[in-house]
């Protein structure tokens, strides 16, 4: 026997038709496999929008939550430009101070919006630090140089921790 192909909507309308002639909500959902909320929402929509209710909606976001609305993406522009030396924490604490009513966008928000409008110096960056260690020695009398090398940690069989230091000394070793 072949596969009947059905559309979700054909089944959606399925569903509320027999809902409507008097079946019992909760028989109905377990029957398509669907939760009873899933149902109520089917069944509200359909009452709602009629057939149109019925199909898929779109799942994309009415807001972009972290869009910030232009007059203050403008605001953070205008001030950069009229102090080219400050960067977004102080902005944004310019904002705060001129503007109580609005609601302060983050401190990397302001810097994404400094970004992207080219606005960030890239060569003001201070420079990271590299940590440099000391060049190798070779000791030549004995008690010049010693080694220490911590080994870790292990249960001794009296369930005691034992912490093995080896200390050596470099040329007395070799």
């Amino acid at each position: 026997m072949p596969w009947q192909e059905c559309s979700k909507v054909d089944e959606r309308l399925r569903f509320v038709a027999r809902l409507m002639e008097g079946e019992k909500m909760a028989v109905l959902c377990r029957e398509f496999d669907i939760s009873r909320k899933t149902g109520h929402k089917i069944f509200n929509r359909y009452r709602e929008c009629g057939l149109e209710g019925l199909t898929d909606r779109s799942r994309r976001p009415y807001r972009q939550a972290n869009r910030l609305p232009f007059q203050i993406e403008a605001l953070i522009v205008q001030l950069r430009k009229e102090h080219p030396t400050w960067g977004a924490p102080k902005i944004r604490e310019k904002i705060r101070r001129r503007h109580s009513e609005i609601s302060l966008p983050a401190i990397s928000t302001v810097h994404a919006v400094l970004d992207r409008n080219n606005l960030v110096n890239q060569d003001a960056r201070k420079p990271r630090y590299h940590a440099q260690g000391t060049s190798l020695s070779r000791p030549t009398r004995p008690n010049d140089l010693w080694c220490a090398d911590y080994k870790g940690e292990f249960q001794l069989a009296d369930k005691r921790y034992c912490y093995p230091l080896t200390i050596t000394d470099s040329v007395s070793a070799t």
